[in-house]
């Protein structure tokens, strides 16, 4: 597609395994480090049994040891990683096509550090933290005017034809269930 990706992973092990995958990919740059408000260091809690849900966010850990489905998790490590900020990124490897966020609850913080519209931006929500995507949402929309879309679970399809406003989708994420 000639696309570049420019992908950052904090985690030390799944950094490891990103570089053997895609280390010598010419138009990939990975970077072990995690996007935040500011740069600095932060504290990674570590799920080793699941580590796609390893987070920032104490608030996220907190919310997910009150809500069904979340219980059995643990982040049983830390680890202490760089951060990087949205604002840095672009300023050494341009402005990007589109931005995704993933990172279990600490969306709102990255996008913290995004001081200018981008064409595209994606970021991950889970119903245990709303406050987190309308926390989203506000940064959003302080950038620019932008139009949002829904994809649920893994469905990896938007839900709607037609690109709807902030308020329809704080409307729609409120009316979501807990599961």
């Amino acid at each position: 597609f000639g696309a570049s990706v420019v992908a950052l992973e904090p985690q030390p092990r799944v950094f490891r395994a990103l570089r053997l995958l895609h280390g010598r990919t010419e138009r990939v740059t990975l970077i072990a480090a995690a996007a935040g408000r500011e740069a600095g260091e932060m504290e990674l809690h570590i799920n080793t049994r699941n580590p796609t849900v390893s987070t920032l966010a104490p608030s996220f850990i907190a919310a997910a040891s009150q809500a069904e489905g979340w219980k059995e998790q643990v982040w049983d490590g830390r680890v202490a990683v760089p951060v990087t900020t949205l604002d840095h990124l672009i300023a050494e490897h341009g402005m990007p096509d589109f931005i995704k966020l993933d990172i279990e609850g600490h969306e709102a913080e990255a996008l913290a550090g995004l001081s200018q519209p981008v064409p595209l931006l994606s970021f991950e929500f889970t119903t245990i933290q709303r406050a987190e995507a309308h926390a989203c949402i506000d940064r959003i929309c302080g950038l620019g005017h932008y139009a949002f879309n829904l994809s649920l679970g893994e469905e990896n399809a938007l839900k709607h034809t037609d690109w709807i406003s902030a308020d329809a989708l704080r409307t729609e994420l409120n009316a979501l269930p807990q599961s």
